[in-house]
């Protein structure tokens, strides 16, 4: 038990005397002058502080064949809540405006623009070059008018489509009766870019360039005679690509 001194409440028969010493009281020490044990003044630490503290392990996700992963799966729910986009419709092109002639010299059929957007005058500038055009590639230079012009937008069909698809439609469905009732076409002048565009189905870079146009067969883009007028400079190429195209109604004749 680890008792040094033991001595007894009451005297015990028979005993030894007890030392004086051990009977003399122990000195009192004032509890500020007495010192702490370092062990005593150490923090006390507790069961639970001293065990080492047990870090969280992540959860680590292994994808199994088949299944998508866990992330793509949790943002699904987020996706399917925000509403779905509305189609974006797609705009409605405005309808082309131009008025189309078609005239026929020789063995030619011409669908010429309408700088004005009327018919043709005896004494209008671009028919005057219209003229020297016919000359300069050896057909009549009194063309004959087939019909009315063609007007586009047409206001009077009330709802029906205006759109450049129902222009080029219209235009080349135009030509090819006109083509059918006259014969003996051996090409078509397309004079101006509303001609070019929706009877050649071509644009600007095709000027002075031959097309072969389905379902209406040889044709020759030309620029608009309003354009030649404004830009004289346009002229000389033009001379030129006639010399090459002019075999199609020289040799036919």
């Amino acid at each position: 038990m680890q008792v040094a001194t033991w001595l007894p409440r009451v005297a015990l028969p028979f005993a030894a005397p007890s030392r004086p010493e051990l009977l003399a009281p122990a000195p009192q020490v004032p509890l500020e002058d007495t010192p702490v044990p370092a062990a005593e003044t150490a923090p006390q630490t507790t069961v639970a502080d001293a065990r080492p503290a047990t870090s969280v392990r992540p959860r680590i996700e292994i994808p199994r064949p088949g299944s998508a992963p866990r992330a793509a799966v949790e943002a699904e729910p987020e996706a399917a809540a925000e509403p779905e986009a509305a189609p974006a419709k797609a705009e409605a092109l405005p309808p082309p405006r131009f008025s189309l002639q078609l005239l026929r010299a020789g063995n030619c059929l011409l669908l010429v623009e309408l700088p004005t957007g009327e018919p043709f005058q005896s004494r209008d500038p671009a028919y005057l070059l219209l003229k020297d055009l016919l000359r300069a590639a050896g057909l009549p230079d009194s063309p004959q008018i087939l019909g009315e012009p063609v007007r586009w937008p047409l206001l009077a069909r009330g709802n029906m489509d205006q759109g450049p698809d129902a222009a080029r439609d219209f235009v080349q469905g135009f030509v090819g009766v006109r083509q059918e009732e006259q014969g003996d076409c051996a090409c078509i002048w397309l004079i101006g870019l509303p001609a070019v565009r929706f009877a050649g189905e071509a644009d600007a870079t095709a000027f002075n360039r031959e097309l072969q146009v389905e379902g209406l067969g040889a044709a020759w883009a030309l620029p608009g005679l309003e354009l030649l007028m404004d830009e004289p400079e346009r002229k000389g190429e033009l001379w030129q690509a006639m010399r090459r195209v002019m075999r199609r109604w020289k040799t036919t004749e």
